[in-house]
């Protein structure tokens, strides 16, 4: 489809929101007018037209009193030519091959992404601003032909005027989304009103020694919510019309990219997509933010860019993904086709003798060194994403990240546990030593299964328990909490370690973090120490020497 008809398709689309707005207030004018007729105007008629006008309010409203979502700025770090030399000008030879004017900005974001965007005039008709988004996390898992392919396809939606139009589709659906709401929240308040009135019905006839009736306001504000149900279907229309529009557009892009960077370079880099952002949301989950709840931060420049020291250590996990891409079905709702599709169609392409690299052989360097300083841009996209409070907090190596972190979440895990020994303790001495400071450490339970092994097994009656545990006795009782209080133990043991400085929490980028023991043969020997503790006869001594001695 060209641009002409694309165009005229969201003219159309757009028309069509007022032409159902008219064609509804149309409707609901000639009903009235119908009433009236037949009622001679009397007090049936009057209640019907306050309905209609209480109607035709939130019609009117979509299509004359809101306003289009103005463009707000890409946020993100704006980098000019002289900043990025070799960026702008590998962007601006692409333009050239794809035959489209470059973008008027370059911002560098947060993102797995890369994406472009204009601010077009009257309608599309005429070109505007134009906006090349990039994000670093995106260029940290790429090399420089991945990343020529990925910014081929996005300049290729400038070439194919894909852009133009955005404005149009976004404020029908905006003015399609806003009718909608407004008609649910008139129901609501409707429904609401119908509520109240009945529950002050009710209370005057129990006030009075009556029977009251049951209160439900389930048929009120059902006219607005028949509206709200035509305007979502046309919505769903609006929807798929546009959505499909852009899946033929991205399989556009596709080709001009394949074109211009190559076939195997580009397949590649789709392959990539879908890997690095599983990759990206798990290294933010796992890593940049594991220190905040320590209140610390990664060094200076390292909270997205940390995200290089993952991929080659997940590299085994990266390439199960690039491999088994997602092959869900296309919904009428998704703007882009399947991920498995669009590589399929360009894998299938005849091979252009390319490959993936060079035309010398040799091998692409990381797509972020095309910056001229990424280390500089890592840490300027940490100002300008990070909120001041957390920019204000410490910066500690990952090192030390990881191990004052894990202690204070293996701390805070173990607060449950804590209370329960405390409380144990409490109980036994007939004291408040449960709000001593300090209290439920592991000397206390040490203390209480030595003074009294059964209180191993009170203890883990303290915690909760499944259906199955809860019906046990006797020995079977005892069966399920063992492995509860071994939990419990080993926990109380790992926080007297690291507060003693005698184990410590260690980074791992390929793995999760591991505490490493005071020496070799420690861990095994723990292991058996916990198990001595919490047999049917405990013996502490082997736990007290390992740990409380070391």
């Amino acid at each position: 489809m060209g641009a002409t008809l694309r165009a005229v398709r969201a003219l159309v689309l757009l028309a069509g929101f007022y032409l159902l707005g008219l064609l509804l207030l149309a409707a609901l004018a000639g009903i009235d007018l119908a009433l009236i007729g037949l009622t001679d105007g009397g007090p049936v008629a009057a209640k019907i037209v306050v309905v209609s006008v209480l109607l035709a309010v939130p019609i009117v409203r979509g299509m004359f009193m809101l306003r289009t979502p103005k463009d707000e700025p890409h946020p993100g770090i704006r980098v000019t030519p002289e900043q990025e030399p070799r960026l702008w000008q590998i962007v601006r030879e692409l333009a050239e091959q794809v035959d489209t004017r470059a973008p008027d900005e370059i911002v560098l974001t947060d993102e797995v992404n890369a994406s472009v965007s204009e601010q077009a005039r009257f309608g599309g008709l005429v070109g505007g601003r134009r906006t090349l988004t990039l994000g670093l996390p995106l260029m940290s898992g790429l090399d420089e032909m991945q990343l020529r392919a990925v910014l081929a396809h996005e300049l290729g939606h400038y070439s194919h005027s894909d852009t133009r139009f955005t404005p149009l589709i976004v404020r029908g659906k905006a003015q399609i989304e806003r009718t909608v709401a407004h008609f649910h929240a008139r129901a609501d308040k409707t429904a609401a009103k119908e509520l109240a009135r009945q529950e002050k019905a009710a209370a005057k006839r129990l006030a009075k020694g009556k029977k009251a009736g049951e209160v439900s306001a389930s048929g009120a504000g059902a006219t607005y919510r028949a509206m709200a149900k035509i305007y979502t279907w046309y919505a769903g229309l609006f929807l798929r019309a546009t959505l499909s529009g852009f899946r033929r557009q991205e399989y556009a892009a596709d080709l001009a990219a394949a074109r211009i960077a190559g076939r195997d370079a580009y397949a590649s880099a789709l392959r990539e997509l879908p890997a690095l952002s599983a990759a990206y949301g798990f290294y933010m989950e796992s890593y940049a933010t594991l220190g905040l709840g320590a209140r610390l931060l990664p060094p200076q420049g390292q909270f997205y860019g940390g995200f290089v020291h993952l991929l080659p250590a997940r590299s085994a996990d990266l390439d199960e993904l690039r491999t088994d891409l997602p092959t869900d079905p296309a919904s009428p709702y998704d703007s882009h086709p399947p991920i498995a599709d669009r590589v399929a169609r360009i894998e299938a392409l005849p091979d252009d003798g390319r490959g993936s690299g060079y035309a010398d052989g040799t091998r692409p360097g990381p797509a972020l060194d095309l910056l001229s300083a990424p280390a500089d841009a890592l840490a300027a996209l940490e100002r300008e994403f990070l909120s001041e409070e957390a920019l204000a907090l410490p910066r500690a190596d990952w090192d030390e990240l990881v191990h004052r972190s894990m202690t204070q979440y293996v701390g805070q895990g173990a607060g449950p546990i804590r209370e329960a020994v405390a409380a144990e303790v409490a109980a036994t001495t007939g004291s408040s030593a449960h709000m001593t400071p300090g209290t439920g450490t592991l000397v206390h339970l040490l203390d209480l299964v030595e003074a009294d092994p059964a209180a191993l097994w009170r203890l883990a009656g303290r915690f909760p328990k499944s259906d199955e545990a809860a019906a046990a006795s006797g020995r079977a009782a005892r069966e399920f909490a063992r492995p509860v209080v071994r939990r419990a133990l080993k926990q109380l043991v790992v926080v007297e370690l690291t507060a003693a400085g005698t184990a410590r929490w260690q980074l791992s980028w390929s793995d999760e973090a591991s505490l490493r023991y005071p020496g070799d043969g420690y861990e095994d020997q723990l292991a058996l120490a916990i198990d001595a503790a919490v047999a049917d006869l405990p013996d502490t001594t082997p736990l007290r020497k390992l740990v409380l001695a070391s």
